[in-house]
């Protein structure tokens, strides 16, 4: 077993502990007067040197040098004593307590209670004086003293660690808490930027390709007209977009969320942009008069036809895209839409799958249900369609469900 480096705090305090002891033997004072069972000059120095040493282990291995402490100091009642032996007894009981094991700490103060009552009933029960109680009062001093100390002490040192193992574990949990609503917050602008600005620069792909691949004037002017328009509403929203990031303070208002009396004119405009590829769209509003949707809602919904009719315009062949929405007051608003699906000719423009992720996102954020795949298509339509649905629940946050 390798023995521990002892702390310099530990040396310091053999040193002084030994050197006290040497120059009060050397100037003949001793704790007790009178003959002792072991009286002999160099008596009194192996308690000493045997308790100095051992203060090179309090705090590497306090309950071991206690205990070598004990039979040291219980040799030294045989000897006429050194104050500097006690002093140093009462510093390894502290150590035990603080250094300690816990079960330990928990039992030294209780032990050395203990002690001291059997001390003063044994002397008094020796000596039958009143006077014996003195005895009683100076092994409490010895031991109860530094054992109740070092309780006291230990408890503030664990509960100032427990503080600060807290205050760790708030400030972890605080930036997890940052860096989770970044994240969300991230993930929100990129379903935002992509909604608003992916259906305009989709349209741009597809007519500027068709202008550059046929040599035709008006047709090369229609995909111009196109692009002009698609580039004037796309740079227009993202300023919107760039509004809401910036601190405007108050010098703008709050930039008005599309809702789904807008969705005629998103139909309009994607009928333009889908005429030159034969993409024709519809728009089916079942919704009953008396449901108006919440506003997360309505916003998702738009935003899913938005990011639907996108698709269709990027991958659809020819013919016609159906948008129906159906919903009641106190049920779910369902969305649907329903595109050609095929590998047609045509220009096409490259897909990410990032509008189907955003889409998932949203309805997955309000709890309602989403799918989109191909599937066999209607009777006297086209083979295989492409078919979006979206169910939302129509709760709003406010308000209890009935």
């Amino acid at each position: 077993m390798t023995i521990p480096r002892p702390h310099r705090d530990d040396v310091l305090i053999a040193v002084t502990g030994l050197a006290g002891g040497l120059l009060l033997w050397s100037l003949g004072l001793h704790t007790t007067e009178g003959v002792r069972p072991l009286s002999g000059p160099w008596t009194v120095l192996v308690p000493l040197l045997a308790m100095s040493g051992l203060e090179l282990l309090r705090r590497t291995l306090p309950i071991a040098a206690l205990l070598a402490g004990t039979a040291a100091i219980t040799a030294d009642q045989f000897t006429p004593g050194s104050i500097a032996t006690v002093l140093m007894f009462t510093d390894l009981v502290y150590a035990a307590v603080v250094y300690g094991p816990p079960a330990s700490a928990r039992r030294i103060p209780y032990a050395t209670g203990l002690i001291t009552v059997g001390a003063t009933l044994c002397s008094l029960a020796w000596f039958q004086e009143p006077s014996a109680l003195l005895l009683g009062l100076v092994v409490g001093l010895v031991s109860v003293g530094p054992a109740a100390t070092g309780a006291l002490v230990r408890d503030h040192r664990e509960a100032a660690e427990a503080a600060r193992l807290r205050a760790g574990q708030t400030a972890l949990l605080a930036e997890l808490d940052r860096r989770e609503a970044i994240t969300a917050e991230r993930a929100r602008m990129a379903r935002e930027l992509h909604d608003l600005v992916a259906n305009h620069l989709s349209a741009i792909a597809i007519h500027s390709t068709a202008a550059l691949s046929l040599d035709e004037p008006a047709t090369t002017r229609q995909a111009l007209t196109v692009i002009r328009e698609n580039s004037v509403e796309g740079l227009a929203e993202m300023r919107r977009l760039i509004g809401l990031l910036r601190d405007s303070g108050d010098t703008a208002g709050p930039a008005v969320a599309p809702t789904l009396a807008g969705l005629d004119a998103l139909v309009a405009q994607a009928n333009t942009n889908g005429a030159a590829s034969g993409l024709g769209c519809t728009l089916d509003d079942a919704i009953d008069a008396d449901a108006a949707p919440p506003a997360p809602v309505a916003l998702a919904a738009y935003r899913i036809v938005q990011e639907s009719l996108t698709n269709a315009l990027k991958h659809a062949d020819a013919g016609e895209v159906a948008v129906r929405l159906t919903g009641a007051a106190g049920r779910a608003l369902t969305v649907t839409v329903t595109s050609p699906y095929g590998g047609g000719p045509g220009p096409r423009a490259p897909g990410s799958g990032a509008g189907l992720v955003g889409m998932r996102e949203r309805i997955a954020l309000l709890g309602g249900e989403f799918e989109a795949g191909p599937g066999p298509g209607p009777a006297g339509g086209p083979a295989r369609i492409w078919r979006v649905r979206a169910v939302l629940p129509m709760v709003d946050d406010k308000e209890p469900a009935a």
